[in-house]
This record gives structure tokens, C-alpha cells and sequence, in this order.
């Protein structure tokens, strides 16, 4: 019995380091696991998003793009500080394989947490653009292509092709109809193809049982409602005014008159300084020409507001066949049912233009 514990006896140091040697390795292993735990915490919850004086601002992430494009990108613009960091997280997240386009709000100080997940959540902030008082097919796709990823010139493209617009029941011409004037949110990303479609949906709601009822009640279709609407939002901004102007053209109609409408004449033109229309200006050979040609032009000459569109579908009832503005220039007209009171308004106004040199 006594020789078994002469080790001990003999070596008292070897003894005393066998015990401890499994203390020596949890503690190691237990300061490895909290360093290790300490790294993934600043990896995940430290600050990676630096805007310098800004407290946010918009990142856009362009459809097809790759995680590489991603990170190059935030980095160029200067608001990765760890890509490093960055990019470990997002291969365990599996953002790698899930970039999503898009519009995203970077706020200043974000973790590199937040930022993973929020890219590739696709939790985007969209895009309000309005839509109104727009006068031709490529200042609309300038808008949205401002404002959009989706290109103005394919946009255009879109806009001009008669065999795609007649999915939507529209043409070149008819374009406008489709668009509904508003205040739209959209995403960032949204493709052309996806604007028709929201278009589209926009259109249906809009032209409810009882505006089409309407409509038919005065013998026309919607492109006819909208393109009458156009020039009656051209001809003045006083809403409480556009019924009684939408009476006189749908008076006109009925009667077989030339509309003879000023700003068709512009639109002919495409000149929108032309603030008074002079002899010269209706020469001008133009389906729009509407001094020369009789009923309506062959589509709207701008996107009317819901007002004007309203207006055509309740017009006033009265027996007016003329306007004019009047001559205090406050946007309203003088309206008369003979030509002989409508020349003496016009003299009226032509002379407030003339004292104030308008050309």
C-alpha cells in the first residue's frame, strides 16, 4: 500500500501540475470561447455605417446587381467603414445569395446587423411621384425616369409602341388616358412593364360604374372624356370655372363648331412660351389644329387633373358658345352666346394684353 502513494511522495511538483492541468484547460478554453464571443458581438452590433454629417440618406441597389457591386458601392460612396466585417456577416445570413433591388434609408451609425438585415429584408422606401398637367410622351418618361430606375428612352419606346399600348386598350396618341392624375408611391425598382400594370389597375379604379354612366350619357368614350378634359385643364386653374368651359366646348360639339381651342394650338406647335396665340399660329397644319379641323384632336394634350375630367362629365348646363378672359387677368373668362358679345370681350382683353406689351 505504501508504494502505490511513493510517487506522490517522491514527486510532489508532477502532482500538483496533473491536477491542475484540467483547470489550465477549461479556463483556456473558456477565454478562447469569450474572445470568440466578443469578436462575433463587435462583428455584428458594432457601428458600420458612417454619413459623416448626415443622419441618413438613400443607397440604391440596381436590379441584376451582386454582393460585390453591393459592398464596392457602399464603400465608394464612402459609408462602409468595416467591409470586412460587412461582408462575414452577410455569407452567414446568406445575404450573399439574396440581393435584393431597391431604394434603401441608411441612417448614420447603423450596425452592421441592421444593415444586413435590412437589405436583405428588400424593406425598400418608395417613391411619390404626381402625375398631372403633363404635356408630352417624353416629359412623362423623363419624370418617372428621374425618379425611377426604369430608363426614360425605354420608356419611351413603350409609350410609342402601338402594338404594346393596345394590351392596355390605348395608342400613341391615347397614352394619357391610362395615366390618372396623382400622387403615386412606387418602388424604386419598378420596371416599365410593372408602371402599365399599376397604370392599368389605377385606370379601373378610377373609371368607377357611375363616371362611366356618365360618359355614356354624353355620347363619349373615355379617350374622348380625357382628351376634352386636356383642354379644358389648359384653358384655366379655376375649378369652380371648368364646368362652365366644358359646356361650351361639348356645345360646340354638338353643334358641329370648330372647338377652335388656343392651347391645342400650342400643343400643335410645341411651343410653350407662346403666351398669346396670334393669326400666324393658326396656320399651323396639325390634326390639333382645332381652327382647322373640326370635333376633337386625336388624344389629350396633357395629363388633365380629376377636376377638369369631372367637369367634362358634368358640365354646366347653358346656352354659351364662347369664352374669353377677362380683361382684369384674374385667370376667369367672360362667356357669352354670340359671337358679336364675344368679340367686344375679346377686344376687351386683347387691350389689357396690349397695354401690358404682352406679345
Amino acid at each position: 500500500m505504501a508504494n502505490l502513494f511513493a510517487g506522490y511522495k517522491n514527486n510532489p511538483r508532477r502532482s500538483l501540475a496533473g491536477d491542475l492541468m484540467p483547470v489550465v484547460l477549461v479556463t483556456a478554453t473558456l477565454l478562447i470561447l469569450f474572445i470568440a464571443m466578443l469578436r462575433f458581438y463587435y462583428l455584428v452590433t458594432h457601428p458600420v455605417i458612417d454619413l459623416g454629417k448626415k443622419s441618413s440618406t438613400y443607397f440604391y441597389i440596381h436590379t441584376g446587381s451582386g454582393f460585390s457591386a453591393v459592398k464596392d458601392s457602399l464603400v465608394k460612396k464612402g459609408y462602409l467603414r468595416d467591409p470586412e466585417a460587412f461582408e462575414w456577416l452577410s455569407r452567414r445570413k446568406q445575404y450573399v445569395q439574396k440581393v435584393r433591388a431597391g431604394r434603401y434609408q441608411l441612417k448614420d451609425g447603423m450596425s452592421n446587423n441592421e444593415l444586413v438585415n435590412l437589405l436583405r429584408s428588400g424593406r425598400q422606401v418608395p417613391v411619390r411621384i404626381t402625375l398631372q398637367n403633363i404635356r408630352t410622351r417624353e416629359e412623362l418618361a423623363g419624370k418617372i425616369g428621374r425618379q425611377l430606375e426604369a430608363d426614360s428612352l425605354h420608356l419611351v419606346r413603350l409609350f410609342k409602341d402601338p402594338d404594346y399600348l393596345a394590351a392596355y386598350g390605348i395608342t400613341p396618341t391615347t397614352l394619357f388616358v391610362l395615366f390618372i392624375p396623382n400622387t403615386y408611391e412606387f418602388y424604386w425598382n419598378t420596371s416599365g412593364d410593372q408602371l402599365f400594370v399599376r397604370m392599368n389597375k389605377e385606370f379601373n379604379r378610377f373609371w368607377t360604374p357611375q363616371r362611366r354612366k356618365l360618359a355614356d350619357s354624353l355620347g363619349m368614350t373615355i379617350p374622348e372624356i380625357v382628351t376634352l378634359a386636356s383642354i379644358v385643364e389648359k384653358e384655366s386653374n379655376k375649378n369652380d370655372e371648368k364646368p362652365l368651359i366644358a359646356g361650351v366646348y361639348l356645345n360646340r360639339l354638338k353643334n358641329r363648331m370648330p372647338l377652335q381651342a388656343d392651347p391645342t394650338i400650342i400643343f400643335a406647335w410645341n411651343d410653350y412660351s407662346i403666351r398669346r396665340v396670334m393669326n400666324i399660329h393658326l396656320k399651323i397644319k396639325s390634326p390639333y389644329n382645332t381652327y382647322l379641323h373640326a370635333g376633337l384632336p386625336p388624344g389629350p394634350i396633357c395629363i388633365p387633373s380629376i377636376a377638369s375630367v369631372d367637369a367634362v362629365l358634368q358640365p354646366a348646363k347653358h346656352r354659351y358658345l364662347y369664352f374669353c378672359a377677362r380683361e382684369d387677368l384674374t385667370g376667369y373668362h367672360n362667356f357669352a352666346a354670340n359671337l358679336d358679345d364675344h368679340n367686344r370681350n375679346a377686344r376687351k382683353y386683347q387691350q389689357a394684353l396690349n397695354k401690358l406689351n404682352i406679345k
